[in-house]
Parts: C-alpha cells; sequence; structure tokens
C-alpha cells in the first residue's frame, strides 16, 4: 500500500509497475513518518541536531560546513522553484563529476520534491536522450564544463526544454550559480510521502533502451540506516573518500547519504585516480574508503614506498568482487579490514556485506539485517548448500522498473533476482561465483571465471587479468584470460606455461586458462567494473 504523495506531476507514480509485479518488501525496523523529505533529512534536519558547524564537503580546495551546505541547497531550491517552475513530481537531469555543486544540486532537486536522474560525464547525446525520452525530462542542470552534448540532446528531444548551466569549479559563476546568490538561506520544501519516488538510477551497461529503477525517499534513507549503520558503524569523526561516480546509485550512497546522514564529511574527487586518492586520504585524514580492487593493488604498492594511509579505518570494496590474494595482503599490511559486499541499482546499495569483526577472503558474507538471500535453480528451488545457484534476495528496498517489461525478469515469487551466481556454504555464508551469465560451461564442467581470476593474481607478475569462455569445438568453451602485467614483464610463450602451471597449483586443475592473452589494459566501465562482454 503507497502513502500518499505530494507530486503535482504525477509521473514517476503513474508509472511504477503493477502490484503483482513488486517483489515482497520487508519493512520491519525502518520506520519513517508519512511525509519525509529526504534532501532535508540530510541537511537542514543534521543542523538542527547540532552539525551545524560540521565539515560536510570537502572538496575544490575548501571545507564546508552542514549550515553553508543547508544555506547553498536553500538557495538553489528557490532558484528551481521560483525561476525555473519546478513542481513537485518533475524529473530534473542532472549531469556532473563528483563535486560539491553536483551534490548541491541533487539535494535542491530533492528538497523541491522532484524527481533526480543523476547522470555521468561519460554519457554522450545519444545516450543522454535514451534517459531523456525513457523519464520525459523536460529541465536539465549541468556542469558548465559538460554543456555540449547535453545541448545536442536537447536539441533533437521533444521532451527536454531547458538546460541550465551551474559552476562544479571553485568559481561559482554560471547561470544558476549567479541567481542562487541572491535567494534567501531558509526554503520550505516540498510536502512529499516517504512513498514518492525521488531518484531514478538508470542501470549502468544498459545495451538498447535503458532500464530506470526508482527510489523513494524512504529508500535513500534506508541504505544509511541499514548498511552505513549496521556495517560502517558511522560516527561524525568519519572522512569518506571514494571513485565511483556520484551518478550511480553506489557512488551516491558511499560519497553522499553515507556521510551526510551521521554527520560525517565527504571528500570529493572528479578525477579519482589511485594517485589521487592516496593524496586526498593523506591530507584529509579519510577513514572509509569506497574504490576497486586494483585501486586497492596501487595503495599497496605506494604503501610500499612510504604512503600513510594509517587513517583509513575501512576500506569498501567496490565494483568487482574482491579477489582474495588482495584481501590478504590489505589485512596483513594495515591490520585493518577490507570488506567484499555485494549491491545492485535495483536495490540501491549494497544487500550481503562482510562485517568489521567478521571478514575472510573470497567471501561476501552474509545478508544485511531486514534482508534475506537465497542461493536458487532456475525453479526457484533452493539448492543445496556448497552448490552454484542463483542469487535471490529481499529487504526493505526492491526493483521496480519504470514502465518496463523487465520487471518480470528481475523480480519472481516476490524475490530480487540478481543475475549473480553464488555458492551458500554450511555456515551461511555467501561466496559469489560469477555473473550469472559469466559462468564458463566448458567439458561439462561449471567453471567460474572469478576463482580463476583469483588464482592468476596471487601471480606476482600479474598486475590485473579477466577470465571469460572461448568458443571452442572439443570442449564447448575454454577458459581464455586476457591479462595485464607489472610494469617491467613481458609476456611470453613461457610465461604463459608458467601461468597455467601455477593456476593448476592453485586450484583445480580443470580450471586452468587453455588460453592467454596479454594486454596492455582490460575495457572497464566508470565504475571499475570489467567490461566482459567486450573481451567476449
Amino acid at each position: 500500500m503507497l502513502g500518499p504523495t505530494g507530486h503535482a506531476d504525477t509521473f514517476t507514480r503513474d508509472n511504477l509497475p503493477l502490484a503483482g509485479e513488486w517483489p515482497e518488501l520487508l519493512l520491519d525496523g525502518f520506520d519513517y513518518p508519512e511525509w519525509l523529505n529526504a534532501g532535508v533529512e540530510l541537511s537542514d534536519r543534521m543542523v538542527e541536531r547540532g552539525f551545524g558547524d560540521h565539515v560536510a564537503l570537502i572538496g575544490n580546495g575548501r571545507r564546508r560546513t552542514y549550515k553553508e551546505l543547508a544555506d547553498w541547497t536553500n538557495r538553489i531550491a528557490h532558484a528551481l522553484v521560483e525561476n525555473f517552475g519546478i513542481k513537485p513530481g518533475n524529473r530534473v537531469l542532472i549531469r556532473s563529476g563528483n563535486n560539491p555543486a553536483m551534490i548541491a544540486c541533487w539535494l535542491a532537486v530533492t528538497k523541491v520534491g522532484a524527481v533526480a536522474v543523476n547522470t555521468m560525464p561519460m554519457l554522450r547525446s545519444g545516450e543522454l536522450s535514451k534517459i531523456i525520452d525513457k523519464a520525459e525530462i523536460t529541465f536539465a542542470l549541468c556542469d558548465t564544463r559538460l554543456l555540449e552534448d547535453l545541448v545536442a540532446a536537447a536539441k533533437e528531444s521533444r521532451f527536454l526544454k531547458q538546460v541550465v548551466g551551474f559552476d562544479g569549479t571553485a568559481n561559482h559563476d554560471a547561470e544558476l550559480d549567479r541567481i542562487a546568490l541572491n535567494k534567501p538561506v531558509r526554503f520550505e520544501a516540498a510536502k512529499t510521502g516517504r512513498d514518492d519516488v525521488a531518484l531514478l538510477g538508470f542501470t549502468s551497461g544498459s545495451t538498447g533502451v535503458p532500464k530506470a529503477t526508482m527510489h523513494f525517499h524512504r529508500d535513500i534513507l534506508i541504505i544509511a540506516d541499514a548498511y552505513a549503520k549496521e556495517v560502517l558503524q558511522v560516527t561524525p569523526e568519519d572522512v569518506f573518500i571514494g571513485s565511483p561516480p556520484i551518478a550511480f546509485t553506489f557512488g551516491l550512497g558511499g560519497l553522499v547519504v553515507f556521510p551526510l546522514r551521521f554527520g560525517a564529511s565527504t571528500a570529493l574527487l572528479e578525477n579519482a585516480s589511485p594517485k589521487n586518492m592516496i593524496e586526498i586520504i593523506q591530507e584529509y585524514g579519510a577513514t572509509i574508503s569506497f574504490t576497486a580492487p586494483t585501486a586497492y593493488r596501487a595503495m599497496l604498492a605506494a604503501m610500499e614506498e612510504g604512503a600513510d594511509l594509517s587513517s583509513l579505518r575501512i576500506a569498501v570494496s567496490a565494483g568487482e568482487t574482491l579477489p582474495g590474494p588482495i584481501f590478504e595482503e590489505w589485512t596483513r599490511k594495515t591490520g585493518k579490514p577490507i570488506l567484499d559486499g555485494i549491491g545492485s541499482t535495483e536495490l540501491l546499495h549494497i544487500f550481503i556485506s562482510n562485517r568489521l569483526d567478521d571478514a575472510k577472503p573470497n567471501c561476501t558474507g552474509k545478508p544485511l539485517a531486514g534482508y534475506e538471500a537465497r542461493v536458487v535453480d532456475d525453479d526457484m528451488n533452493e539448492v543445496p548448500r556448497g552448490t552454484i545457484g542463483k542469487l535471490v534476495v529481499r529487504g526493505p528496498i526492491g526493483c521496480r522498473y519504470l514502465a518496463d517489461h523487465r520487471q518480470g525478469d528481475y523480480v519472481r515469487d516476490g524475490w530480487n533476482v540478481t543475475g549473480d551466481s553464488f555458492i551458500q556454504d554450511e555456515d551461511g555464508y555467501l561466496h559469489f561465483a560469477a555473473r550469472s551469465d559469466d559462468i564458463i560451461l566448458s567439458a561439462g564442467y561449471n567453471i567460474a571465471g572469478p576463482e580463476v581470476e583469483a588464482a592468476l593474481l596471487s601471480h606476482g607478475d600479474v598486475l590485473e587479468c579477466a577470465v571469460v569462455g572461448k568458443p571452442d569445438e572439443d570442449r564447448g568453451h575454454i577458459v581464455q584470460a586476457h591479462v595485464v602485467l607489472m610494469p617491467g614483464i613481458a609476456g611470453s610463450d613461457l610465461l604463459v606455461k608458467t601461468l597455467q602451471d601455477h593456476v593448476k597449483a592453485m586450484i583445480a586443475p580443470y580450471k586452468y586458462p587453455r588460453s592467454i592473452v596479454f594486454v596492455d589494459a582490460l575495457p572497464k566501465t566508470e565504475s571499475g567494473k570489467i567490461q566482459r562482454f567486450r573481451l567476449k
């Protein structure tokens, strides 16, 4: 049963899946008032709770307090309503890299009751057009450095009527900034329902028509009150840093929602290379990091050369599953936990994770409090422990696609079908095997690519690798490894044999890569996920 709506523009509520197509929602313990505005809860409410002088945002060479953030977002909210006529329920596209201005725009859009559609700088006009058409977006906010592709999309669009620029640098000298400058610092936020859509998250790596996941105001708070509270145990003294784009729900949670929900700080980097992250961790004493396994490997190398990353109390691994060798080396060198977990855009953030006092290599962990997980076969029957099957999950958040027939593919019998293959051991711990379409069937054996990758990564000459199935007349498929070598190491037939023998010694010999291809780099998404489909 949906609660009341504050939306004047009812597009998102009108396009929710039919009631029978929803996953079952387990909301016990996640209680919020009927009327709720997530933008207010993450800014003005924090000032009311005494965090006004705490640092909220670090970026562009300066620190901003919670009071400054609340004032800034309220000025923008006034501009959106008074100058641009934005009404509750309108969709507003935001195009920007990870900078304080993007966060201010997102909070302001949420405060006025509009539906935020955050998009990545990487997207080009054709990709933006698909998002605009799907969500019927009429208004957009864009970092002025990224206007070209969005303006091109607007010229071709029957929906997008207005693109307003903001300055993502320290200068604050663009149309939106100039208008907002003269507005009051107090704003009466839109009265939105906890079940009003606040965010459309478009799934990464979509081909053809993109899928838009629909998230309510309560969902934005749930991810903090579940994962960030239970697993990260965030305090106001924490400083977050990370590489995922805020345009992805993973980055929005880890770099915006989690710190702001608990009075902590976030340090933002538009170019979050390992080198830049290391500098910022040292400069600001960052305590919680969100990045990909390969970046942690670079950090380990930097520690050998004298980098001081001792301020980090938690490393959260994102994008790719965390290989055992990196887990073990990080834990040994730092004495601090590195936490693997799994989430999805459909469920907004992480739902299964290791814990600070219960983390081990090659293990994704257990469901968060309030979530349930099973490993099932194609008929949704639970498979025996120790057997590969498909992961299904349910909890307080679930998949709701915007007007999309693919809702039925992701939701079955009230469960969210994640598209991942897992093994659950006798103690209830869940172990990632592969994406369900990345299981390699070779001569009758099911082989999980990530297990072969972990074996290869434990060899000192291997920097990165990705394993895929290559069609083969005799075996159906063979295991093929695409390997990036450490600097100074050259590929050769002898090294191929050495790596094959190494894998045979580490795991069951039938899993070894019969083909090894040495490459300069692996294709990746902006969030750090390896695009194995391109290797196939």
